[in-house]
This record gives C-alpha cells, sequence and structure tokens, in this order.
C-alpha cells in the first residue's frame, strides 16, 4: 500500500525527490545561545537524510523575528556557517534540505532581541506566555508601518539569499501556524485599514511580496510556502478568511512555487468556513504539487496521495521517533511511538 512513496517525484527541472517522505519542520530549540546551528543539530538531520526533503526547523530572518528560546537563525555570518554544516552533513548521506524562513510577529518576546516591543499587522496582542518561558507574557505589538513592512520583505529576501550561501537546495517560507505571515491573513489578527488590511487584495499583499522577492532572489524553482488558511493556532477563525485565502490560493496558482505546503497539526480537523479540511480545501483551488501534513501514517498518506488528496507526504513526530522512519516503514518494520520526552534531546 506505500509502495508509491518510494517513488521519485520531480518538483520541476531543478530538483528531484527520492521519494515522496518529507521531513516537516519540528521546532527543536536546540541552536546555542547566538542562534547558531550546533554539531547536535547536523548530526541530527543527516540520520534523517533518507526523506526526499527535510524542511528544517524554522530560523529566524532577523533578531526582532524570535519567539522562542535557542531558535536558529539565518541573519549572521556564524549562523550561516553553522547551517553549512548541517547541510553538508545531509547532502553527504544524500538528502536534500529546504530552510524553513521564520518571523513570528506577534508572538515575539523582547526579552530575546532586547527591543521595545513585537512587530505585527495590528496591535492585537495573543493570549498567553512563550513555551518553555513561561515566565514570559506576550505583550500588545506594534503594528508594522508601511516601511516597516518593506523592510521586511527584503529581509525575507536575504536570508533565503543566506539559505542558499549555507547550501540549502532551497527554502519553504512560513506563511502558516499563525505567525507574521499569516497574522495578515486572517482577520482576527489583521484589522489595518491600509493598504495592507481590510480586503482579500490588501490583506495578501505582504505575503506575496515575500513570496515573490525570495522567488526572484533564488528562484521559483528553490521557493516554496506554507499556508494555514483554517486558523487554529494562536489565531481565531473568521468567515471572512475564506475570500482572503481564495484569492491567495488564486494568485499561488499563477506562481510555479517548489510546492505548497498546509499547516496543520491534525487534517482531520474541518472548519466551516473552508468547507471542511484545510488541505481539501486548498487542493480544490491549487492544481499544483501540494504536501499534505497532520497525524497521517505512511499508509493513510499514501492512500491520500493515490487519491488525489496531496502529492507529497510531510511527516513530524514520528521522526523525531524514528531516525530511520523511512527504511522501517519501507521494511514493514513497527515504529516507535513518539513520547514529549524525546523532545529533551536529538537524537
Amino acid at each position: 500500500m506505500t509502495e508509491s512513496l518510494f517513488q521519485p517525484f520531480v518538483l520541476n527541472a531543478t530538483l528531484t525527490l527520492d521519494n515522496r517522505i518529507l521531513m516537516a519542520p519540528l521546532t527543536r530549540c536546540m541552536a546555542d545561545d547566538n542562534l547558531v546551528p550546533t554539531q547536535a543539530m547536523a548530526d541530527y538531520y543527516a540520520r534523517r537524510a533518507d526523506t526526499g526533503l527535510i524542511i528544517s526547523e524554522a530560523a529566524i530572518i532577523r533578531p526582532d523575528g524570535q519567539g522562542y528560546p535557542n531558535t536558529p537563525g539565518l541573519f549572521s555570518a556564524e549562523q550561516i556557517a553553522g547551517w553549512q554544516n548541517v547541510t553538508s552533513a545531509v547532502h553527504a548521506k544524500g538528502g536534500k534540505i529546504f530552510a524553513q524562513l521564520w518571523h513570528t510577529g506577534r508572538v515575539a518576546h523582547s526579552h530575546f532581541f532586547g527591543g521595545e516591543y513585537a512587530l505585527a499587522p495590528s496591535a492585537k496582542k495573543v493570549n498567553g506566555s512563550v513555551p518553555r518561558m513561561r515566565e514570559l507574557t506576550y505583550t500588545v505589538p506594534k503594528p508594522a508601518t508601511a516601511e516597516e513592512i518593506e523592510q521586511l520583505v527584503a529581509d525575507y529576501a536575504l536570508a533565503a539569499e543566506n539559505a542558499i550561501k549555507a547550501g540549502f537546495d532551497g527554502v519553504e517560507i512560513h506563511g502558516a501556524n499563525g505567525y507574521l505571515i499569516d497574522q495578515f491573513l486572517h482577520y482576527s489578527s489583521n484589522d489595518r485599514e491600509d493598504e495592507f488590511g481590510s480586503t482579500p487584495e490588501n490583506m495578501t499583499r505582504f505575503p506575496l511580496a515575500v513570496v515573490d522577492a525570495v522567488a526572484s532572489q533564488i528562484g521559483t524553482d528553490r521557493t516554496a510556502l506554507r499556508v494555514s488558511p483554517g486558523a487554529y493556532f494562536n489565531i481565531e477563525g473568521d468567515k471572512r478568511d475564506r475570500q482572503v485565502f481564495d484569492h491567495f490560493l488564486a494568485e499561488l496558482e499563477q506562481r510555479e512555487l517548489a510546492f505548497l505546503h498546509i499547516g496543520i497539526f491534525d487534517d482531520s480537523m474541518e472548519f466551516d468556513y473552508l468547507g471542511g479540511t484545510a488541505s481539501n480545501y486548498v487542493r480544490s483551488r491549487y492544481s499544483k504539487t501540494l504536501v499534505g501534513v497532520g497525524s497521517y501514517t505512511a499508509e493513510t498518506g499514501s492512500e491520500a496521495i493515490h487519491n488525489d488528496k496531496f502529492d507529497l507526504l510531510a511527516i513530524g513526530r514520528p521522526l523525531i521517533a524514528n531516525p530511520d522512519y523511512v527504511e522501517k516503514v519501507k521494511k514493514g518494520v513497527a515504529l516507535v511511538e513518539y513520547s514529549d520526552t524525546m523532545l529533551a534531546e536529538l537524537v
């Protein structure tokens, strides 16, 4: 039933994957205090190089994008060198790896970068406190000015260039899961009345500018995007969001991205305003390469691909528990069950 997962998949003229299994981006908070990837991280990714493509844990594009402790960056020479060690280790094992580019927006905290505020679309704070550092509570962010938004676009493009310098095969722009780009795409986090808010065309302006700037910098063939049309994490849903994503997906359909990746923890979740699951909604509006994720097994993921629900399968937590996930699935060997205790170290 899973044989189709192990066939090569042509993303484009530049990139062919050895199989259809991707390693989903998984935040591990294991960079050093300068946000530089460590040798342990290089070893960790190299052990999973037999996946068709690794999508790295999210790497912040600039200091004020940080929302969690010890998350790696892609903005300093030292960080680029640290990532070069990671990508070299993956390539030595025959693997491919994309960097996920990240700015957490209103989920950032000034504790990490010494600033006065976090930047976001609007002055609407997220409730709660910072994971792993619960003594830090979220603050009301500062709405980004047009000039600051222009700089953010430039910084995403520079981070993409840095990723290629670091040896990555491409990048996935993190436009999902309630972080900065996603915050522009939902009414509950974006109440702007300027050219970046109020209408689908305006709310997608910044996300599309980032996509186009990155693609211009490194090529559309090496540029991917992750999206969360269903609000489920740090953002509340609004039925008007459907119109925003209808427009956004129509625009993305006109571009030649390496792939589009659903951002969801469990793809069985249904959203009234999307008429069902996030993946079914996106598939009905996006005909190009789509990556599904969210509590799939190799068997259910293979079936979903067979039924044209998506083209590639991203696996998350099972790959933490099973570095040899691909080999085990091929041989029909039982998988080690994931446990939160596994987050304490890189295996």
